[in-house]
C-alpha cells in the first residue's frame, strides 16, 4: 500500500471516529429521580410534606439561656454557705408537628424534647409527647384541668394554680361557636402529695370551656384516689385505707380591646379535698424541720428529710383540704414591649401534719400568697430579652401554742434571652 493511500486511510477513521463520539455525546441521558420538598399550607405556616408521604411536618425550636439571683432575704440562699446564690440556666428544645388528614380528621402527633444544664448540672426532659386523632389525644402534655398558667416571661417564683403535665387519655367534644367539653383519664402519680401506695386508678377529669372573641372561660372538675403506703397505714388505728379526693376549678380570660392586641386579663379559683395538687405547686411544696426542742419549725420549699410536708391526708387517714386564688394581667404596651404580672394566694387546712409524743398530733393551717411581674422586649420577630422579680410569703399556724413557726419569705431577680423558630 502506497504512503498516500495510507494516509487517506488514516484519515478516515479519525473521522468516523470523531463523528461517533459526537453522536454520544448528544444523546440524552436519563435525570435520577428528585422529590421536590412541597409546601403544606393546609395547617398554617411552615409546614412541608415529607417527601413521599401526605404527611406534613412542622420543626421548629427555641433556645433560651438565663440567670436568676436566688433568694436575697435573710434567711435566703444567700444567708447559707452551701446554697446557690445564683442559677445560670441555658435550654435548647427541639419541636416536631406532624399532621395527615383522614376521613376520621386530622392525625397529629407532636412532639418537644429540651436539655438543660444549670450550674454545672446536665439533663434532659420530654416536654411533651402525644397523638391526637379527631377528638381522641393521648399522650403526656398538660392536664385538661389546668386552665391559665400564668402572664409573666420566666416567672421566678411559683405562684398557686393548677398546673401539671402527665399522662392521659382524653376525648374532647365540639359543639361550634367556641363550646366544647372534655373527659379524661389522668395519671395519679403527677397528682399524689404525701407518701402514697403503688397506682390503682387515674384520676377522672373533666372541663367545660367557650373561647370566643371576647376571651375564654373553663369550669373543671376531678376525682382522686387518696391511697396512703403500708407504712402509713400500719399505724393508722382509724383504719381508712384510702379515700376518695375531688377538686373544682373555674376561670375566666378577658380581652382589653383598649389596649394593642394581645392584652388580657384573667381570674381564676380552685378548691380540693383530698386532692391538693390542683391548689398550686407552690403551697403544696412547703416542708419544715423540727428543732431538738420540739418548739420550734424551720420551713423551706422541698428540703430533704422534712418532719413536716403537706399531705392529701392527715395522721387520722382524713383528707385535708384548701383552695387557691389567682390573677393575672398581660399588656402589650407597645408593638415590641409586653408587661406583666401574675398574682395568687392559697390557704391549706392539714390535719396532723406531724406526731411527737411529748407535743402529740399538730393541726396546723397553711397561707401562701406570691407576686410576680416582668418586662419583655421583642426586638426582632422570636428573639425576646426580659427581666423578671418576685416575691412570696408562707405561715404556718399550728394548733398547738408553744410550737414557734417562722413565716418562709423569698425574694428573687431574673434576666433571660430568649429565642423561637
Amino acid at each position: 500500500m502506497s504512503g498516500m493511500k495510507l494516509k487517506t486511510l488514516l484519515l478516515g477513521a479519525a473521522a468516523a471516529a470523531t463523528a461517533t463520539t459526537a453522536q454520544a455525546a448528544d444523546l440524552p441521558v436519563a435525570p435520577e429521580p428528585v422529590d421536590y420538598v412541597r409546601i403544606c399550607d393546609t395547617y398554617g405556616s411552615r409546614f412541608y410534606y415529607i417527601p413521599g408521604t401526605e404527611t406534613c411536618l412542622r420543626v421548629g425550636g427555641r433556645l433560651r439561656t438565663q440567670v436568676i439571683v436566688n433568694n436575697v432575704l435573710d434567711d435566703g440562699a444567700w444567708a447559707d454557705r452551701d446554697e446557690d446564690g445564683y442559677s445560670w440556666l441555658s435550654r435548647g428544645y427541639v419541636y416536631l408537628d406532624s399532621r395527615t388528614a383522614t376521613e376520621f380528621g386530622t392525625l397529629r402527633t407532636y412532639t418537644s424534647i429540651y436539655g438543660t444544664v444549670t450550674n454545672g448540672g446536665n439533663s434532659v426532659t420530654l416536654d411533651n409527647a402525644y397523638i391526637q386523632w379527631g377528638g381522641l389525644t393521648a399522650g403526656y402534655l398538660g392536664s385538661n384541668f389546668n386552665i391559665y398558667t400564668g402572664q409573666v416571661f420566666m416567672g421566678v417564683v411559683t405562684r398557686d394554680w393548677a398546673d401539671s403535665t402527665l399522662n392521659q387519655l382524653a376525648y374532647t367534644a365540639a359543639f361550634g361557636d367556641g363550646f366544647s367539653a372534655t373527659i379524661a383519664l389522668e395519671d395519679r402519680s403527677g397528682r399524689e402529695v404525701g407518701d402514697y401506695g403503688g397506682t390503682r386508678a387515674p384520676d377522672l377529669v373533666g372541663a367545660l370551656g367557650i373561647s370566643q372573641g371576647w376571651g375564654s372561660a373553663q369550669l373543671s372538675g376531678a376525682l382522686h384516689q387518696v391511697y396512703p403506703d403500708a407504712a402509713f397505714n400500719s399505724t393508722n388505728a382509724s383504719g381508712n385505707e384510702d379515700n376518695l379526693g375531688w377538686a373544682v376549678g373555674a376561670g375566666v380570660n378577658v380581652n382589653l380591646p383598649f389596649a394593642n392586641s394581645g392584652s388580657n386579663i384573667y381570674f381564676q379559683g380552685f378548691y380540693a379535698d383530698g386532692a391538693l395538687s390542683y391548689v398550686g405547686n407552690g403551697i403544696t411544696s412547703i416542708t419544715g424541720t423540727i428543732n431538738e426542742a420540739l418548739t420550734e419549725v424551720t420551713l423551706d420549699y422541698d428540703g430533704d428529710d422534712p418532719d413536716v410536708s403537706v399531705s392529701d391526708y392527715g395522721s387520722n387517714g382524713s383528707k385535708n383540704s384548701g383552695f387557691s386564688l389567682s390573677a393575672g394581667v398581660y399588656i402589650q404596651a407597645t408593638p415590641t414591649i409586653g408587661l406583666a404580672v401574675d398574682g395568687s394566694y392559697a390557704h391549706l387546712e392539714l390535719s396532723g401534719i406531724y406526731s411527737e409524743t411529748t407535743i402529740g398530733s399538730v393541726d396546723a393551717d397553711i397561707d401562701r400568697w406570691a407576686i410576680d411581674g416582668s418586662v419583655q422586649w421583642q426586638p426582632v420577630s422570636g428573639f425576646v430579652l426580659g427581666a423578671d422579680v418576685g416575691y412570696s410569703s408562707a405561715s404556718v399556724d399550728p394548733s398547738v401554742a408553744d410550737i414557734d413557726v417562722d413565716d418562709l419569705n423569698e425574694l428573687k431577680f431574673g434576666v433571660r434571652m430568649q429565642r423561637t423558630f
